[in-house]
């Protein structure tokens, strides 16, 4: 039996670059990643990271509307003879698709980028208390190899509520 509480995915995920058009679908995928912490809420922004060098940002379509996002970002090296890496950060989707294929959707997109560019590893980092890292796990990544640590400016966001 489908789950009643979550709005019907049509047949098609359209996966595809972000463009300027998502501004406002993306302002509302990030307030929501982003829980109490602040976003940049100015389009410029939203241009800027479109037309950054090395930076992708893949949209899941459904109905005409972005309902998922990952953001790539392909960087020069000079190791594994300087073939590149990547970084995939920022990686969410509206709470009514979640479990719907969207975000799968926009991560096999990022890394099958990656892989096209030549990168030779893909890094991302995952929340420890959010519960996705079973969702990466299934996609190929795995915390054996190394550690993930970060220092920071900002304090770590804070989730929203969640029912």
């Amino acid at each position: 039996m489908r789950d009643q509480s979550h709005p019907a995915v049509s047949a098609v995920i359209e996966v595809r670059q972000a463009r300027e058009a998502d501004f406002e679908a993306a302002l509302a995928l990030y307030r929501d990643l982003s829980g109490e912490s602040p976003i940049a809420e100015e389009p410029r922004q939203w241009l800027d990271l479109l037309g950054h060098p090395g930076t992708k940002v893949f949209a899941a379509e459904v109905d005409g509307r972005a309902v998922a996002l990952a953001t790539l970002h392909v960087l020069p090296n000079m190791t594994f003879g300087g073939r590149p890496y990547a970084l995939i950060e920022n990686v969410v989707s509206a709470a009514a698709y979640r479990g719907r294929g969207c975000g799968k959707a926009v991560m096999e997109a990022a890394i099958d980028c990656a892989w096209q560019a030549g990168a030779y590893k893909i890094m991302l980092l995952t929340g420890q208390e959010y519960g996705a890292r079973g969702f990466y796990e299934r996609l190929g990544f795995t915390a054996d190899e190394k550690f993930g640590m970060t220092l920071r400016r900002v304090p770590p966001r804070k989730p929203k509520d969640r029912l």
